[in-house]
């Protein structure tokens, strides 16, 4: 069984390719919803030009899946855009 712990275990376990850093530090992910062991992910791209940005969706999925979700739904949005905090800039050194 699946449960939100799992989700964010598993977000902060995968790292954006170009960046270095797991996508749920990032704030990447917007959204997570469990209802029967089916797990829905709202999240967004550092740019919508993310050339990662299938394999990430897929590589997200599969490991949510791995952790015991039976179907997995990742929904990408640009709204909001992705901006980083201040703590986020601070660590990357921007």
């Amino acid at each position: 069984m699946i449960t939100k712990e799992k989700v964010i275990e598993a977000c902060r376990t995968y790292q954006d390719p170009e960046l270095g850093i797991d996508v749920w530090t990032l704030g990447l992910i917007y959204e997570i919803k469990i209802e029967n062991n089916n797990v829905f992910v709202k999240l967004t791209f550092t740019s919508p030009m993310c050339p990662y940005g299938p394999q990430m969706v897929e590589e997200i999925k599969s490991d949510i899946k791995k952790r015991g979700a039976e179907n997995v739904e990742i929904e990408i949005t640009f709204e909001p855009p992705w901006r980083p905090s201040e703590e986020l800039r601070e660590m990357m050194g921007v």
